[in-house]
């Protein structure tokens, strides 16, 4: 057996502070809101029965829940600025 320590990388220590590392940082977290944020008002747009046939519901609804997706997967994959 070797002496070497065996730390978990998720329940990584601070430290500075000795606290346990959030595995998102706030940015992320600031941009998964506004992702979901952007996905409720897309459909939002795409909803309703009257006038099924109108250009919000059928091309702008649809980029619009797009691009929520899209800032999803951004948030989920941005690396914040490491020191």
């Amino acid at each position: 057996m070797s002496n070497k320590q065996i730390t978990n990388p998720i329940a990584k220590k601070d430290a500075l502070n000795n606290k346990p590392q959030m595995v998102f940082g706030t940015i992320n977290y600031i941009l998964l809101g506004a992702s979901l944020l952007i996905l409720i008002v897309g459909f939002a747009l795409m909803s309703g029965t009257t006038d099924i046939y109108s250009s919000t519901k059928i091309t702008i609804a649809p980029i619009v829940v797009m691009l929520g997706f899209a800032l999803g997967i951004v948030s989920i994959f941005y690396k914040g600025k490491t020191n």
